[in-house]
């Protein structure tokens, strides 16, 4: 039987009951990148399954603080809006909140922007309001996790994360596996600007419409991640560990190739990656439905190499190259009391 997290004290949601003095909460969450699925058609019992990581560099940070009606600024703060009011109606909240926003992860190119903006703002009303909840208890009341779990153990935990997909009961998918990655690592991501991955109906039209993900290829994947790309990443051992990430790649970017056009969302992505693999970077991939892909390389001064290199090629003209470092915590939320509203914000 499924069991939804309990709600706060009902003397929290009394009219009367807004927070005094004001408390301002800040949040940092991190960007994630989605290495791929495990099952997707659950010809085991359970669908989906995710591989992914945290990394720093990119992230959405945002300040927020009880208020009577909704308000936001920065970038994303429509988006913002959107979410606060969904959050205010799962968890009858007696007021709303006021949110700054100092920067959003970039929307639909497969950094999951969507879930950490909403774990963002959840979070930090959580802490706001004093409600007895963690990021997992609100997830699935804002709709949040319903295919993967690697942006909510993001959130959670940093790392690398293996989840283990969606059972019959399941309202999050359970983080099954963690590890550290080595700090010295470091990702070049490949943004191109022309474009953004499927995302809203088109996402779940392509899922509704794929076939079967073959029951071989699931059980392949999952032996590579247990046997061969989780070990190492244990020992440190990149290139391994980069070969077994290729690998689901291919497997699952194959798979999706006919609702994104190709193994890659961006022919311009693809041919850049291809180009770095000659140069020593593995676990070349992509992020979800992209258009932004990755590589891993083993120190600072090697990404910082490559990625100028690789920008100063022709195939770049619509490229963007920008150095990641992997995050090992999760999200950063923090309590203050506000003195005053920024003017900016002011009614």
């Amino acid at each position: 039987m499924r069991h939804r997290p309990p709600l706060a004290d009902p003397a929290l949601h009394h009219p009367n009951a807004m927070p005094k003095p004001s408390p301002r909460v800040r949040v940092h969450a991190p960007a994630r990148l989605h290495l791929g699925f495990i099952d997707i058609s659950g010809t085991f019992g359970r669908r989906f399954g995710s591989i992914g990581v945290a990394i720093d560099d990119i992230a959405t940070r945002l300040s927020l603080w009880p208020s009577r009606e909704p308000r936001a600024a920065g970038p994303s703060a429509e988006k913002a809006l959107a979410i606060l009011e969904k959050i205010e109606a799962a968890l009858s909240l007696p007021g709303s909140a006021t949110v700054e926003i100092e920067s959003a992860i970039p929307e639909h190119v497969g950094l999951g922007s969507g879930t950490q903006m909403a774990l963002a703002l959840g979070s930090a009303i959580i802490r706001a309001y004093g409600l007895p909840l963690t990021p997992r208890d609100l997830a699935p009341l804002i709709e949040r996790g319903a295919r993967s779990g690697i942006g909510l153990a993001s959130f959670e935990q940093g790392g690398l994360i293996v989840d283990g997909g969606r059972g019959p009961e399941t309202l999050s998918p359970p983080v099954v596996a963690r590890l550290p990655v080595p700090e010295d690592w470091r990702f070049i991501l490949v943004f191109d600007s022309r474009g953004q991955g499927l995302h809203g109906k088109q996402e779940i039209d392509a899922f509704q419409t794929l076939p079967p993900f073959p029951e071989q290829d699931a059980a392949r994947l999952s032996h590579l991640i247990l046997m061969q790309t989780l070990p190492a990443l244990a020992e440190q051992r990149l290139e391994t560990f980069g070969a077994g990430i290729a690998e689901i790649q291919r497997s699952v970017g194959d798979y999706f190739a006919p609702a994104q056009g190709g193994r890659f969302t961006s022919p311009g992505v693809a041919a850049a990656l291809d180009w770095l693999a000659t140069q020593g970077a593995v676990g070349i991939g992509q992020s979800s439905w992209g258009p932004t892909g990755f590589c891993l390389v083993a120190s600072e001064p090697e990404a910082r190499r490559l990625a100028a290199a690789a920008a100063n090629r022709n195939i770049a003209a619509h490229l963007d190259f920008r150095i990641a470092r992997p995050r090992n915590r999760g999200a950063d939320v923090t309590l203050a009391i506000a003195a005053s509203e920024p003017a900016s914000l002011q009614a």
